[in-house]
């Protein structure tokens, strides 16, 4: 089910869609063009916690804090649950 949102834009941002949007452009709509924005955000903000979870995890091992791993994912995040 789609919701919509109502947004209130400067004239600078609204030529800036209307730019993006229309004949000769990559989309038919406003509508079009300001979803593909949201999903690029989305993308990035999810890339970047992926990539600070990597991270983190390096400077775990770094540090000394790991488990031997002896190919049961399964019992070895059980394990680490009852853990915490």
């Amino acid at each position: 089910m789609a919701n919509s949102l109502n947004l209130s834009l400067t004239d600078e941002l609204r030529a800036f869609i209307d730019q993006n949007c229309g004949n000769g452009t990559l989309y038919s709509t406003p509508s079009e063009f300001v979803r593909d924005l949201l999903r690029q955000q989305k993308a990035r903000q999810d890339a970047a916690e992926v990539r600070d979870a990597i991270l983190e995890g390096c400077q775990d091992a770094l540090v000394g804090r790991t488990v031997a791993f002896d190919g049961d994912l399964k019992a070895l995040l059980s394990k680490a649950k009852t853990k915490k």
